[in-house]
């Protein structure tokens, strides 16, 4: 386990600088710059705005001053196109909304997927089995912002259950949670009907089986825990497409948080914007990614014993 932290904590550094450079090399790369705008500036006016942020012309040349701000004033800069206010003003309050929606979404493609999967594996060929595998294609194969409008057609403006954008209350959290957590969801189905059926073929369960144990125990103490294991490795990766699909939900459903000052920024050309919400979401998806290693090891005494 120790050695599991620490090479995670020594993949974290080279990995960040990387995205720093990358987001850096690709802002500069899109047309137009933080301060062409309608009216039109004079070159002194640009030097002396560009020499206020520390955004030079020069990418390498931005890249090293935002580098020594990070590392030495630990600083994630200010916002060039919000006066008056540094990217961490702007982070603070929308970080926990973030958090909040992607979590619930992350809760409800597990309990979703694990629901379906289950369900289709414990009735294989059936006409549940391929009922559940048609909605966990429909589900991989629908973006989530595509789910998201066909949710605000259906619940807002047909049914009126539930407000269309907006944030504060649980029906505001509803629509946009769930339009995040149904692609991983249907991925999770899959995972765990495949687990669930090599499981249950398995001589432990039948030996279980033959000892007269009741089946809904030998589902919940034996089957289930070895059909979790695959879905467990892809909670990493899910949590990342949560997060990323959450920049196009958050700006759908207008809600405050990181995503949409993540598009706010890249409209806006405000790179320390860009990459200080790139960092946070690098940070939870780095962060999140040594949780899921560190279930799996427990789930799976092999791995633990390979990984020390």
């Amino acid at each position: 386990m120790p050695l599991l932290v620490l090479r995670r904590v020594l993949f974290l550094v080279p990995a960040l600088v990387l995205l720093i450079f990358a987001t850096t090399l690709l802002m500069y790369k899109a047309p137009g710059n933080p301060f062409a705008n309608e009216r039109a500036t004079t070159p002194a006016v640009e030097a002396a705005l560009r020499e206020q942020y520390g955004v030079p012309k020069n990418a390498n040349q931005f890249f090293g001053i935002y580098m020594r701000r990070l590392l030495v004033q630990g600083t994630l800069g200010p916002s060039i196109k919000v006066s008056g206010r540094t990217v961490e003003d702007l982070i603070a309050p929308a970080f926990p909304v973030s958090l909040s929606l992607g979590l619930l979404s992350l809760t409800l493609s597990v309990i979703f997927g694990l629901s379906l999967g289950v369900l289709a594996g414990l009735s294989r060929n059936s006409a549940a089995d391929y009922s559940s595998m048609a909605l966990a294609l429909i589900g991989v194969s629908l973006p989530s912002f595509v789910i998201g409008a066909a949710l605000m057609i259906v619940f807002s403006l047909w049914l009126g259950w539930l407000p269309v954008a907006g944030w504060g209350t649980f029906k505001h959290l509803l629509m946009p949670a769930l339009a995040l957590s149904l692609p991983s969801a249907a991925v999770i189905a899959r995972l765990s009907r495949s687990g669930i059926i090599e499981v249950m073929q398995q001589d432990f369960v039948r030996t279980a089986r033959a000892k007269g144990l009741p089946e809904s125990w030998v589902i919940g103490r034996h089957a289930l825990r070895g059909a979790i294991i695959p879905v467990v490795s892809y909670l990493g990766p899910a949590a990342a497409a949560i997060m990323t699909g959450s920049f196009v939900v958050e700006v759908l459903f207008s809600i405050p948080g990181m995503g949409q000052w993540f598009v706010k920024g890249a409209v806006n050309r405000d790179y320390s914007v860009v990459l200080g919400t790139a960092i946070v979401y690098f940070g939870l998806v780095i962060l999140f990614n040594l949780l899921v290693d560190l279930a799996y090891s427990w789930l799976d005494p092999r791995v633990r014993e390979e990984r020390g």
